[in-house]
């Protein structure tokens, strides 16, 4: 299907939306506390009735997941143990969730999959901006002005405004929360939920000054209360492989490519270097996101257009020539060396072969 017609049968989701709701304060439940009770890992777990893991099915989450699973194993928590994926449809990386269940079958534990209802990132993107174009054009006739020469904020989230977060992940699995609450029945007192999340001070400034443990109070309520733990955020990227190798879980073939993080194939808080990377190993997807661009009228990234990204990919294809396969553990040998690589790929039986160009 082409680009144009791909959004355009994606926006057919979004004929019908509702007007945006007013915002309404909202209030912490006085049971709610306002710091955790430990940050020892150990107390942490044992005070848990769900342990939930949350998994992109990159690098860090299967690091993380496969380090608690450990010691969940050790404390006999393993039963309390949640691996959940948020499926972000065709804009992640290819086998994805295939992996995240599969990682979570050899660590032998529970596994859900959540999915935002209605289009994915790029539908909501031109659905976002054409209510933030309505809502220019009625406040400039409010104000006399004329509503053709309004100025539009930009759709694509950024930094500043992840919505994508909010929406296509973190609004799913609070919904997940919310079932395995009810699960439990009655138990005289809020469920215990231990959130985790695989990120890491290393990522980046703004992840740095993240607390390692924490009450997550807008995500808590008088049914349930949620502690975010970050158990890896001191880790460094060696560590990280490091583990994975013990662990002996399969990771995605995207790193051995060249890309530094995974997720969504083309996210706007990556790197220039990973975007190209993207357009040429996706260049279907990469059109499409050329042709969400000129209908919001603004970059995917800032100071950085698609059109450039795929005029840099198509530079790099010609000079070196079309990218061929790497071999399996290229990514892991740069950071835990060729001797325990090779340990960890005569363990894996894993040969699922993932079709990134799709």
């Amino acid at each position: 299907m082409h680009a144009e017609d791909t959004v355009t049968a994606q926006l057919a989701l979004f004929a019908e939306a509702p007007a945006p709701k007013k915002k309404r304060t909202r209030r912490i439940h006085p049971s709610v506390p306002a710091a955790p009770s430990s940050t020892v890992p150990a107390e942490l777990l044992a005070e848990a009735d769900w342990i939930l893991l949350n998994s992109s099915g990159g690098k860090d989450s299967q690091a993380m997941a496969s380090h608690i699973v450990s010691l969940a194993a050790r404390l006999g928590l393993l039963h309390r143990v949640v691996i959940v994926h948020a499926d972000l449809g065709d804009v992640e990386w290819g086998g994805t969730r295939q992996l995240a269940e599969e990682q979570a079958r050899r660590l032998g534990v529970r596994f859900e999959v959540v999915k935002a209802e209605g289009g994915d990132l790029l539908a909501r993107t031109v659905a976002r901006f054409f209510k933030l174009k309505a809502k220019a054009e009625t406040e400039a006739r409010e104000q006399g002005l004329d509503p053709t020469t309004v100025k539009v904020a930009p759709a694509w989230p950024s930094s500043s405004a992840r919505w994508c977060t909010s929406d296509l992940k973190r609004g799913p699995i609070r919904k997940l929360m919310t079932r395995l609450v009810d699960e439990l029945g009655p138990l005289g007192r809020p469920v215990r939920i231990l959130n985790c999340m695989g990120q890491r001070a290393a990522e980046s400034a703004p992840r740095a000054k993240l607390a390692r443990v924490e009450i997550d109070r807008p995500a808590s309520n008088g049914k349930r209360h949620v502690t975010r733990w970050r158990p890896i955020h001191g880790w460094s990227d060696a560590e990280v492989w490091k583990e994975i190798a013990r662990s002996g879980l399969p990771y995605h073939e995207a790193y051995d490519w060249g890309m530094s993080r995974l997720s969504c194939s083309f996210c706007v808080l990556g790197c220039e270097a990973d975007v190209v990377l993207a357009a040429r190993l996706r260049p279907k997807k990469a059109a499409q996101y050329a042709t969400v661009e000129r209908k919001v009228g603004a970059d995917f990234k800032h100071g950085l257009s698609m059109r450039e990204i795929i005029r840099r990919a198509a530079a790099l294809d010609a000079e070196h020539g079309k990218l061929r396969r790497p071999p399996r553990g290229t990514a892991m040998a740069r950071y835990v060396g060729k001797k325990t690589t090779g340990e960890y790929l005569s363990r894996l039986d894993y040969q699922g072969r993932l079709d990134l160009a799709a």
